[in-house]
């Protein structure tokens, strides 16, 4: 996995800047209750997407377990705290909406993280989040055939499996959202490059030679620094049981 401390200093430049964050942040939007008053958005990054969810009526927190990143997203927004997604300093029911916008793909203990929204959201609140995620790049184009048969299947944030952790905690599906990821559409060259340094271990079963063989027939497409298609996003919302959000 990257270290995100480090990554923090190039990290909107190298992942689609403010198109993707404002794409990102419009669709989230789209599925958070008008009357939500206050809205978490945990794995916040540096606050890229985070300072875009903000409007009239809905203050915004941010959350993030790197200290690099948590130091980008405090020069964006009025509220960021340093915390692991599985133990937030909340109190219960504190808040009427959670993001997760590209952290459930990334980590083995997606069952806490929902269990962790699902505990700090209100009655009627919504936690939003990317799904399936990396299964949007590349579909249809010559790197996914070559990456095909390398796959996995138990992708952490698979859709089926982030509701059934929602449904143990009393989280219920409530829509579905979906946004460009622009900039996100990689070339061969730059697909080879991620797979020899390890950025596909979530996504890919391929490792060693085996990943070093596919890095060959990668940059050996045609037009191999041509970016392919970009990615089209999929967000899932599950609102926990009970009245508006909104009301106190």
């Amino acid at each position: 996995m990257l270290d995100y401390d480090i990554e923090a200093a190039v990290y909107d430049a190298t992942r689609g800047g403010v198109p993707r964050a404002a794409a990102a942040a419009g669709a989230v939007l789209s599925l958070v209750p008008a009357d939500a008053r206050c809205l978490l958005d945990i794995g916040c990054g540096t606050g890229l997407v985070t300072e875009r969810l903000s409007r009239p009526g809905l203050r915004v927190l941010g959350a993030d377990a790197s200290p690099g990143m948590a130091r980008v997203a405090a020069g964006r927004l009025p509220a960021v705290v340093l915390a692991d997604a599985r133990s937030l300093p909340l109190p219960d029911a504190s808040v009427d909406a959670v993001s997760a916008v590209w952290l459930l793909h990334l980590v083995p203990f997606a069952k806490s993280v929902v269990a962790e929204a699902a505990r700090v959201l209100r009655p009627g609140g919504v936690f939003v989040t990317t799904v399936d995620k990396d299964a949007a790049h590349d579909v249809g184009s010559d790197i996914g055939a070559v990456l095909a048969p390398y796959r996995t299947s138990e992708a952490f944030d698979r859709a089926e499996r982030i509701e059934a952790f929602g449904a143990a905690h009393g989280l219920a599906p409530a829509g579905l959202g979906h946004f460009t990821g622009h900039g996100q559409g990689r070339s061969p060259r730059r697909t080879a490059q991620a797979l020899l340094r390890g950025e596909y271990a979530s996504r890919l079963t391929a490792r060693g030679p085996v990943a070093e063989r596919l890095a060959a027939e990668l940059t050996d497409l045609p037009d191999p620094d041509e970016p392919r298609p970009e990615p089209r996003y999929r967000l899932l919302a599950l609102r926990r049981a009970g009245g508006s959000p909104g009301r106190r």
